[in-house]
């Protein structure tokens, strides 16, 4: 962020989408952004909404949650600094599959449709960007799928805290902090568990040293310890 608010086009160097673009090419990108500062808890956009824009997170914490006919909602995954969110309805049905709400101050970046379309008919690399992002999602949901249908629910969970800390994960003298807010009920949804499970496993884990939470902020203190959980290994 530069000391107006803005954002400083260099600052987009190192996200998903814009990777391997020339500085001339970012100043391009953003030239059609529109750029927004949210307090926590705010939407970002709703489940159902057609006005759909293509989104990058640059501060903040973001989660994606979606909603069956009878009311239940599921997390479906978050957004960390640096990630595209959103963009898949604008090669779908123009529709958003799901809720995204602000879990911190957050600072983001969209684009609509007809900018976005343009930017990538002029510098190629966005769209190649797209699809290696859309393919290492849909690797996660593959991923996902398998474990619920083949692992212990340890497992499960170990797998998920593992993913979490990979794409928020913060050293430190504790161990390993995910920097995103989580309720249990976060964890239990993206290990594919009930919030029963996953506030057992975890709390187990915290009496036995493997990690600590605090105001909503898991640090793994035995990272060694999950990962051996997670590929179901013996002591």
């Amino acid at each position: 962020m530069t000391a107006n608010g803005n954002v400083a086009p260099q600052a987009l160097t190192s996200f998903e989408l814009f990777r391997d673009l020339s500085p001339a090419a970012l100043d391009d990108v953003m030239s059609s952004a529109r750029v927004r500062r949210l307090a926590g808890n705010t939407a970002i956009f709703d489940q159902g909404e057609t006005e759909v824009r293509a989104h990058v997170l640059i501060e903040g914490n973001v989660r994606i949650s979606q909603s069956g006919s009878d009311g239940a909602e599921i997390v479906m995954r978050f957004i960390a600094p640096g990630e595209m969110f959103g963009t898949v309805a604008l090669f779908t049905d123009r529709t958003y599959p799901a809720d995204a709400v602000t879990l911190t101050e957050s600072v983001e970046v969209s684009w609509s449709e007809t900018d976005l379309l343009e930017l990538i008919g002029r510098h190629s690399a966005i769209a190649l960007n797209v699809i290696r992002v859309i393919g290492k999602r849909l690797q996660e949901v593959q991923n996902r799928l398998r474990e619920v249908s083949t692992q212990r629910v340890e497992q499960r969970v170990a797998s998920a805290l593992l993913r979490l800390a990979r794409q928020a994960g913060n050293r430190t003298t504790d161990g390993t902090a995910i920097e995103i807010p989580l309720r249990r009920k976060d964890v239990a949804d993206i290990a594919g568990t009930t919030l029963h499970s996953a506030s057992r496993i975890l709390t187990a884990w915290e009496k036995s040293g493997v990690l600590v939470s605090r105001n909503q902020r898991l640090t793994i203190r035995k990272p060694s310890e999950i990962q051996r959980i997670a590929d179901d290994s013996p002591r």
